[in-house]
């Protein structure tokens, strides 16, 4: 990254999906926070589903609020542009007829201080990833604490 370049943390995406369309909106709570507190900043929030005939469709924030449950806009037109629609078409790919999706990019602000320090520095990000919850259990059961 260019010195001209305001400092990014690193940056994740999560899906999630929703069988039978179902959203109860539990999450979005705990997700706001996580903004409001500087924690992450949302760059794209996007949803996807399969009618009940297992054809692909698009869905909007607006749509999804459609019973006034889900209060979405405050990330509506949530859109940095690193989702395409090859993306959304993958995540498609995978759900369940009569299913939906949410698609979140996000970037760990928590982490932008340290990420400029190691720079500055000289240092380089050579990788990242995450353990699977799985594997992280199935260790943790075989550990003696």
């Amino acid at each position: 990254m260019n010195d001209h370049h305001d400092p990014i943390g690193p940056i994740d995406y999560l899906i999630v999906e929703f069988p039978g369309n179902h959203m109860t909106g539990d999450g979005l709570p705990i997700l706001v926070d996580l903004v409001d507190r500087g924690i992450i900043r949302v760059l794209d929030l996007a949803f996807v589903g399969r009618d009940a005939t297992g054809s692909l469709v698009a869905l909007t924030a607006a749509e999804l609020a459609g019973d006034e449950t889900l209060d979405l806009t405050i990330f509506e037109g949530a859109s940095s542009g690193l989702l395409s629609k090859d993306d959304l078409d993958e995540v498609g790919a995978v759900l369940a007829a009569d299913s939906s999706a949410a698609i979140l990019v996000y970037e760990n602000r928590w982490a932008t201080p340290m990420v400029a320090a190691l720079r500055r520095g000289g240092a380089e990000l050579v990788a990242g990833g995450r353990i699977p919850l799985a594997d992280l259990l199935s260790t943790l059961d075989t550990q003696e604490l």
